[in-house]
């Protein structure tokens, strides 16, 4: 473990694509100081903006400003912007919008159960059932997707698709972003997974300005949200996963089978032997997942080990003890 810095900083991150008409204002509303806090410094990742998203980060005062040639999407954003705070001497780091969405001023509230050794990972809650912007619609689906992923990750984050979070330093180390659409979801079926202590405060938000980019509508997020959390689940519970899904096959054939059964003893098979064609189909197939399932948490060890080393690298880069 690290030990405790003399002197702690936080360096707030803001992942952006062609935001130079909000930029400025939300670097403006971000804090300068807050109690604990000894260094607050602000990080500009401009994800291949064709405006002059860079040029305002700069003009305006941002302390780091990372450039990539090309869109990359939010969650490789994330992600570069969490290893460039981390070499920079980062012990927490806040993730926000560029589009003004969340205040700043509750970036102090964000920060203190990590300031105070209680938690990893800290999630601002929108309470996205108050919010006017929201339809009836995403509202439901909000709220039906946060109860998934909480049951998933074993965390009580009533808001996770909320960007507006707090990582540790230890918390940062370890998050593996993999996922091309969105970090959200999948950082905290991760901590779940990697037993991070993971917590919420509610937060402010201010007026919508635009609509998401990250989505063309309700279909698309619905979509690409039920993707990723499958994705993500599978890949850190594979046996679970695929077991379920084997064990509905082998019920669905045994089912079948058992109606055939019935049938060729009180009135023949004669006419029926498609349905021992599809048991023995269903039957086969569910075992099959099983194995597949076996083989999966194989090479899920594998990746844990690839994760535990990827972490020594990364301390040992850092200078910091193993």
């Amino acid at each position: 473990m690290r030990e405790k810095p003399d002197s702690v900083k936080l360096i707030i991150q803001i992942p952006c694509l062609n935001e130079e008409a909000t930029l400025a204002e939300t670097l403006a509303d971000l804090p300068r100081q807050i109690e604990g806090i000894d260094i607050i410094e602000t990080l500009v990742i401009d994800d291949g903006s064709d405006d002059a998203t860079s040029d305002v980060a700069r003009t305006v005062g941002a302390d780091h400003v990372v450039r990539e040639p090309v869109n990359q999407g939010l969650a490789r954003a994330f992600s570069a912007g969490l290893d460039y705070a981390l070499k920079h001497g980062a012990d927490i780091i806040v993730n926000t919008d560029a589009d003004n969405q969340y205040r700043g001023s509750c970036v102090t509230a964000l920060v203190a159960p990590i300031l105070k050794g209680e938690a990893d990972i800290v999630v601002g809650n929108r309470n996205p059932h108050r919010l006017r912007h929201f339809s009836f619609t995403k509202r439901m689906l909000q709220a039906f997707g946060s109860w998934i992923v909480r049951g998933l990750s074993g965390t009580t984050v009533p808001d996770v698709t909320s960007g507006f979070r707090a990582f540790s330093r230890e918390a940062a180390l370890r998050m593996n972003v993999i996922s091309d659409f969105t970090y959200t979801l999948e950082t905290l079926i991760q901590a779940g997974t990697k037993q991070l202590s993971v917590t919420h405060v509610d937060v402010e938000v201010n007026p919508d300005t635009r609509p998401s980019r990250l989505f063309d509508g309700v279909a698309s997020y619905l979509y690409k949200s039920v993707a990723t959390i499958g994705r993500i689940y599978a890949l850190y519970n594979p046996l679970r996963v695929f077991t379920l899904i084997g064990i509905a096959l082998f019920l669905g054939g045994a089912g079948i089978g058992a109606r055939f059964i019935y049938d060729y003893m009180t009135v023949g098979g004669e006419g029926h032997i498609q349905s021992l064609i599809a048991a023995a189909v269903l039957l086969l197939a569910g075992f099959q997942t099983v194995l597949i399932g076996l083989v999966a948490d194989l090479i899920g060890s594998s990746r844990r080990l690839l994760e535990d080393a990827l972490l020594r690298i990364r301390r040992l880069e850092l200078g910091e003890p193993d």
